[in-house]
Order: structure tokens, then C-alpha cells, then sequence
């Protein structure tokens, strides 16, 4: 009779590990994912916060440099382009960020070329609207280097958080998989070369 209680007690002491040690990996997971959906929302509002910008900025050139209209249209486009792609954080991953990635890319360049077209205009640089615009935009891109390095950081402590031992075991069991990073685009490691 002792016995059979040492072994209850003893099964009983480990279902009270185990459900423990389940529940604390499966919410410490669903804490982790949703670091990195509220990284994301944050990544795509300082996104959203520079297409914002935008119009602002495109109508003060437009008073100055009329006969820069493809220019202008090229960095209205770029903005609708990228305003269109919206991700679900549930569905991130490599080819979705990449997808994000390409159309905000595509915004950097035209407002670039649109920099460029503005050092013609020296009235303009001296305008305080634009200024003021070039001022929030620059920031504007500070803000979007460090939303995209915290939402780097979420992914990875996520990403090693379900590699380790025993909890590797509990995500797979749950359908937790690996999220990708937002990486830098592909050449991004030469300086773009400028010709006024």
C-alpha cells in the first residue's frame, strides 16, 4: 500500500513539473511573438509616419521646380507603391519582409533623386517649409534604423528562445516557427553614386 502512494505521489510531482514547465514555455513563446508583432506595428508606423511626409514635402518642390514633374510623379508613385504593401505580423517571414522591403526601397530611391533635383534650386534649400520637411525626413529615416534594429533584436531573442532545450520541444509541438529579420537590401553594401 505505501507503495502505490510513493509512486501517486511521485507521478503526481511530475505531471505538476511538466504542465509547469509547458505552461511557462507557451506563454513566454506567445509573449516573444507578440514582442515581435508589436516591433513590427512599429516599424511600419515610422514607415507610414515618412509616407506622410511625402505629400508635404512633393508640394513644396512642386512650387519651385515645375518642370521636374517625372521626378515628382516618380516619388508619388513610389509612395502609393509603398502605402500598398501591408504585412500581417502573423505571416512574417523572409519573402513578406522582402515584399515590404522592395517597395520601401523603391520610396528611398525616389526621394533620392528627388534630393538630388532640389540642390538645383537654391531658393528652395533656403526655404524654411522645406527645411523643416527635410528635417523630419531625415529623422523620420533615424527612426525607421532603429524601429528595424528593435524588431531585429525580437526576432532573435524569439528565434533562440525556440532553439533551446527542452523548449525547442514545445514550440514545434505548438507551431512555433523561426521568423525572419529584416535584413539590409541586396548591394546595400556600396555607397550609391551621386552625379549632379
Amino acid at each position: 500500500m505505501k507503495k502505490s502512494w510513493i509512486i501517486i505521489i511521485v507521478l503526481a510531482i511530475l505531471a505538476l513539473i511538466i504542465y509547469f514547465s509547458v505552461k511557462g514555455t507557451y506563454n513566454s513563446l506567445v509573449n516573444k511573438e507578440e514582442w515581435i508583432n508589436e516591433s513590427w506595428a512599429q516599424v511600419e508606423n515610422v514607415y507610414q509616419r515618412r509616407a506622410d511626409l511625402i505629400p508635404n514635402l512633393v508640394n513644396t518642390v512642386k512650387g519651385y521646380a515645375e518642370h521636374e514633374r517625372q521626378t515628382l510623379t516618380d516619388v508619388i508613385e513610389a509612395r502609393a507603391k509603398a502605402t500598398s504593401v501591408n504585412i500581417d505580423p502573423a505571416n512574417l517571414n523572409a519573402s513578406t519582409i522582402q515584399q515590404f522591403q522592395q517597395a520601401q526601397s523603391g520610396l528611398s530611391q525616389a526621394l533620392s533623386k528627388l534630393m538630388v533635383v532640389v540642390e538645383r534650386y537654391p531658393e528652395l534649400k533656403a526655404n524654411q517649409n522645406f527645411l523643416e520637411l527635410q528635417a523630419q525626413l531625415e529623422g523620420t529615416e533615424n527612426r525607421i534604423a532603429v524601429e528595424r534594429q528593435k524588431f531585429n533584436q525580437a526576432v532573435r531573442d524569439y528565434n533562440a528562445y525556440i532553439r533551446i532545450f527542452p523548449k525547442n520541444i514545445w514550440a514545434k509541438l505548438f507551431g512555433f516557427e523561426r521568423k525572419a529579420y529584416f535584413e539590409a537590401q541586396e548591394g546595400a553594401e556600396t555607397a550609391p553614386e551621386v552625379q549632379f
